[in-house]
């Protein structure tokens, strides 16, 4: 049954020309980063990047060493998109992509980690195997059949993504409509449609379209009868999205997903009517088999873990952030803090606590992230004690911090009587220096 399930062949029109949307929107994301400035901002002009705690290795190249870094992604996008050393290409895109993701948080967002995961799941399905130039220079590879796997995966992995984006939202700032007034009311100035933005339906609209969405759009596109319609709520759901929201490439790459949920008679007479159509269905089990279905029982395993492990640890996700990352809580809440840090020369404990200047190391993005997020704070904390060992002195570090979460009242968010710089921080548990609230 499982064989049949997951190694029936089946056509892969759908599979390559998600390829070239694929490759053309990667390559888009790598070399519109340049021109946009995104480069300079985040990784050019701070002095140092706060990367993934643990991936302190990673720190942006010098001089003008991240605008060749992203020329080059740029490069592997295009080459993934024809299909020329395909396999090398994603996988070098994937470890470029990997690269910049560890680097900096400072502009994190869910749709980077989405496309971590679908550069890393490309890079193992066989998407150059037709209308590319590995198949033009090397006939042999040529295949028009992939197994059905193949689909399943991209399908189980977006199911998973859109599932816990809507159950996320189940919330009370979301169901009141407080965070969908907040994020319009900051694109108010916007022409034509900034004004429609702030009324009271807009937000409605928003809020609950944006639970219904995410939770049946994967049924709704894998049953043949609502197919169509949910086709062309995504065209406005995504679109409403890049022009309100402004967030790159990822509409376009959510709608070239779609290509996987038509049929494979349709997807082949719009795409490629000149490739003969399979239709023979036979079931081939591969040698690889042994090694599939238990790395995909551990990925899919990772997969719907990670998102829950926020209810592990004590303390509500939405006040600690701990387990928010990685978790698909898409624009589900606004920060906002003050922020001050301490430092105090250990052999003289009674010493007055020094003001630091934090505009004197951090950048404007860097210093709103710092205002209201806890591994930020421990790690400027860091940075700080490095700092100042180099000079052979032994400092403490104490931190003033009140947050404000959806525009609420700012509380008191860490301890200010520990030292950030000496305590450790736990990676699968609470830091107990943050402080708690208990709900109401």
């Amino acid at each position: 049954m499982i064989n049949r399930w997951l190694f029936t062949q089946i056509d892969n029109s759908a599979l390559i020309i998600f390829r070239v949307f694929f490759g053309f929107l990667i390559a888009a994301e790598a070399i519109g980063a340049i021109f946009t400035g995104w480069i300079k901002r985040t990784l050019v002009d701070p002095g140092f990047t706060f990367n993934f705690i643990g991936f302190d290795f990673l720190q942006p190249l010098p001089g003008n060493g991240m605008y060749c870094y992203f020329a080059v992604m740029g490069i592997f996008g295009l080459l993934v998109m024809i299909g020329f050393k395909y396999r090398w290409s994603m996988i070098a895109y994937t470890v470029l992509w990997a690269g910049v993701y560890f680097m900096q948080k400072s502009s994190y967002n869910n749709h980077y980690y989405l496309l971590l995961i679908l550069c890393i799941l490309m890079s193992i399905l066989p998407a150059g195997n037709y209308f590319s130039i590995d198949v033009k220079q090397n006939p042999s590879l040529k295949k028009i059949a992939m197994p059905r796997w193949c689909v399943l995966v991209i399908i189980a992995q977006l199911w998973i993504v859109y599932t816990y984006a809507s159950v996320a939202k189940l919330y009370p700032d979301w169901l009141d409509f407080t965070v969908a007034k907040n994020l319009m009311a900051s694109r108010a100035h916007y022409p034509i449609v900034g004004n429609l933005l702030q009324g009271h339906w807009a937000h409605v609209s928003v809020a609950y379209f944006g639970i219904l969405f995410d939770l049946l759009i994967v049924p709704l596109l894998l049953w043949k009868r609502t197919r169509l319609v949910a086709f062309y709520f995504s065209i406005f759901f995504h679109l409403f999205n890049s022009i309100v929201f402004q967030i790159g490439i990822f509409p376009y790459l959510s709608l070239a997903f779609t290509v996987f949920f038509f049929s494979k008679e349709r997807m082949h007479r719009i795409f490629m009517k000149k490739k003969e159509f399979y239709t023979a269905n036979e079931v081939i089990v591969p040698s690889y088999k042994r090694f599939l279905i238990p790395i995909m029982i551990i990925w899919f395993t990772i997969q719907i873990a990670l998102p829950i492990r926020h209810w592990f640890i004590p303390g509500d996700v939405l006040w600690t952030e701990e387990g928010h990352r990685m978790s698909w809580r898409m624009m589900l809440r606004g920060r906002s803090g003050t922020t001050n840090f301490y430092v105090v020369d250990k052999k003289d404990p009674e010493a007055k606590h020094n003001y630091v200047n934090k505009e004197e190391y951090l950048s404007k993005k860097q210093l709103r992230s710092i205002a209201a997020k806890p591994d930020f704070m421990w790690q400027f904390a860091q940075r700080l004690k490095k700092e100042y060992a180099a000079e052979g002195k032994d400092i403490a570090v104490y931190v003033k911090s009140k947050v404000s979460v959806n525009g609420k009242k700012r509380r008191p968010f860490i301890d200010p009587e520990v030292d950030l710089a000496s305590v450790p921080w736990n990676y699968f548990t609470t830091n107990p220096w943050i402080i708690k609230y208990h709900k109401k």
